[in-house]
């Protein structure tokens, strides 16, 4: 038999019918209207209400029970079956959106069963941004809610982990099974470079080298040969790396060292005492100046990898010491600190006095913006950086650290 209501005319009242019932579970109480209906469309209005309509009417409003009525006094069935038949079968937004709701409260209580909950603040603080912003909703919407609970889990094994750094397929294939899960633009290491944002207190990562500085801060390798630092003058013992190292201090000449030989080759370096710097330019200028002369120099080059770390690591477990220098800028500082905190490096003309006398000689000079940071091994420093108001990049103190390299 065939449909009456498969016309044109009926099109548009169907179709806000269909948006009705599917917005509001079904409910027939309601009311849908046409802007500026057509002839056609007024007259199979008029059909079904038994009340007519002027040709200049602008919007007619039709009773969704009036409409079921007539459905059913035609065809015998009524207007929820006669939609699902032309359409498909109505959604039930209503309970759609309970059943997320619940699935969505379910998934942060069983995150809010971390051990990580009570005792990291920035746990607490990625759970109520991802749960606020949608991003979780998003998850469960694609069927994707395992991928909430698998960073969870990755952020777990990072907090409880002691030891070297881990390399990143090794990280994912140890949670997920899946060697290639955290790579780059999958959902599970979006979710997880957000939480590792906030732990490190840092903006969400943008570049391919900000978001392996990231993952390397928090003690995972995206690739153990991009890792690396910059030595110079480091003599060690082993076989290979250490080999190398021994010839390059013999020249006098800088030398990159890979996380992934650090980790292959592994070296041995007794009660040495090892100055750190920041800047590539100091190390340059050591070279350059003293050669295979200057006292053994490490430079983070900035934030420091992975590979400088090990390398750190190396030194005091031999009994060596640390010793650092960076920029006096509120990056500088916390990145000495983490330093410090980390291998029990000891600063290196890195106080108060340090700042004010390089200020002395400093012509040119770039006003310290950012956020404040505290220089525990020397209170007064941070205090005398804000009253001055003037960034001291390491390169301008390099004069009195040669001097240091010098052993004069």
């Amino acid at each position: 038999m065939p449909n009456p209501y498969d016309g044109p005319e009926y099109r548009r009242l169907l179709e806000r019918a269909r948006r009705s019932l599917e917005r509001t579970g079904g409910d027939l109480s309601g009311s849908v209207s046409l802007g500026d209906p057509g002839d056609d469309e007024r007259k199979a209005i008029i059909g079904i209400t038994g009340q007519y309509r002027d040709a200049r009417t602008n919007r007619i409003a039709v009773r969704l029970a009036d409409l079921d009525q007539a459905v059913r006094e035609t065809t015998g069935r009524g207007l929820r079956e006669l939609l699902a038949e032309q359409g498909g079968p109505l959604r039930d937004r209503p309970a759609e959106r309970s059943a997320l709701a619940m699935m969505r409260d379910a998934a942060l209580r069983e995150a809010e069963a971390s051990s990580l909950y009570l005792s990291c603040g920035w746990y607490q603080d990625w759970l109520a941004e991802i749960g606020r912003d949608g991003s979780l909703t998003k998850l469960i919407r694609a069927a994707e809610q395992a991928r909430f609970g698998q960073a969870v889990r990755v952020l777990e094994y990072l907090d409880r982990r002691s030891g070297g750094p881990v390399l990143l397929p090794a990280l994912a294939a140890d949670v997920t099974g899946d060697t290639k899960a955290l790579n780059y633009g999958t959902l599970l290491s979006t979710l997880l470079l957000r939480a590792l944002a906030i732990k490190t207190g840092v903006g969400r990562p943008g570049t391919a080298g900000e978001r392996r500085d990231l993952w390397e801060a928090n003690g995972v390798v995206v690739d153990d040969l991009a890792s690396r630092v910059l030595v110079l003058n480091i003599r060690a013992e082993g076989h290979g790396l250490a080999e190398w190292l021994a010839g390059a201090a013999g020249l006098g000449v800088p030398f990159y060292v890979t996380l992934h030989q650090l980790m292959t080759l592994p070296l041995r370096i007794r009660g040495a005492l090892v100055r750190v710097c920041e800047n590539p330019a100091v190390l340059r200028r050591a070279a350059a100046e003293l050669g295979a002369g200057s006292a053994p120099l490490v430079c983070t080059e900035g934030q420091p990898s992975a590979a400088f770390h090990q390398l750190a690591g190396v030194v005091v477990s031999g009994g060596g010491e640390l010793r650092y220098h960076g920029d006096f800028d509120w990056p500088g500082l916390a990145i000495a600190g983490s330093v410090m905190d980390r291998h029990g490096a000891l600063p290196w003309r890195m106080g108060a006095a340090d700042y004010l006398a390089g200020l002395r000689t400093d012509v040119e000079h770039v006003k310290l913006t950012g956020t404040p940071q505290l220089a525990p091994w020397d209170p007064e420093l941070s205090h005398v950086m804000a009253a001055a108001g003037r960034v001291l990049f390491e390169e301008n103190t390099a004069g009195d650290l040669l001097q240091d390299l010098s052993g004069a």
